[in-house]
């Protein structure tokens, strides 16, 4: 892998992670259009820490108001909703890779994303403003339906963001405290599989060098920081309609290509 093909997978990296699009499809079904032969979960992961800079930089003050006072309700729902992807990611670590490596699961994925943006809008929209749940009103009960839908975006093709973001809007949560928990829920989830890859990153790394993920990582942390802001706004006053459509699209042609035309799989 050169390092423009990495600058540009870092810069989809850092646009996809925070819209509801599937960052990790984006970024298998980009590295079968450039022919991208080596094992890229490391680099993956690599690219994510850069979107990690970029939660830290947009929500300092979230995230800071959470350090302040570490024993509060935020803090044991992020943990809850962590749980579930952390023992799916135990559990299936070297399907999750195989997932990666070919690819095969992506038309389907990207289907399920917009399915679940798709029905997550629907239950928002039918829930007036007066009934959306503030900060304070979130439960136990959602956030564990939030933590097993990011359990189920482990797999390529289905968007993280989009699935926390599905579960917070089905619960009824408001808009910008659905996005803002989201977005921290990111944090646990890439420093977990960082943690991961780090177990052996010589094999991780799967002969992709030193430059090539640097540059990924500085690229998807600039440009991941303007998107989260982006988002934030978006998921605040806008539906997620257009997103569900764009995933739906993708994934129709991604699977015509998988079982008819072989173009890219």
């Amino acid at each position: 892998m050169g390092i423009f093909v990495a600058v540009v997978l870092g810069a989809v990296q850092g646009l996809t992670e925070f819209l509801p699009v599937s960052s990790s499809g984006h970024l298998v079904l980009l590295q079968k259009v450039f022919g991208i032969s080596e094992p890229a979960l490391f680099f993956d992961t690599m690219v994510h820490v850069g979107t990690l800079a970029a939660v830290f930089a947009a929500l300092w003050r979230d995230i800071w108001a959470i350090l302040r006072r570490i024993v509060q309700p935020l803090t044991a729902y992020l943990i809850l909703a962590t749980v579930p992807a952390v023992v799916f990611a135990l559990i299936f670590k070297d399907s999750i890779e195989k997932a990666f490596e070919s690819g095969k699961m992506l038309g389907a994925a990207f289907l399920i994303t917009s399915a679940l943006l798709a029905v997550s809008e629907i239950l928002s929209r039918r829930a007036g403003r007066a009934e959306r749940k503030k900060a304070g009103e979130m439960t136990w009960r959602d956030a564990l339906i939030v933590g097993l839908l990011q359990a189920a975006a482990i797999i390529p093709g289905v968007s993280r963001s989009g699935a926390t973001l599905s579960g917070a809007l089905s619960r009824r949560l408001d808009r910008d405290f659905a996005a803002r928990f989201s977005f921290l829920l990111s944090i646990p989830a890439i420093l977990g599989a960082l943690v991961l890859q780090l177990k052996n990153p010589a094999d991780a790394a799967g002969g992709i060098g030193a430059a090539p993920i640097i540059a990924g990582t500085l690229s998807a942390a600039i440009v991941g920081f303007f998107a989260v802001r982006l988002m934030l706004k978006i998921v605040k006053n806008r539906p997620l309609a257009g997103f569900a459509i764009y995933t739906a699209i993708l994934g129709a042609l991604v699977l015509i290509d998988q079982f008819v035309t072989h173009l890219v799989f």
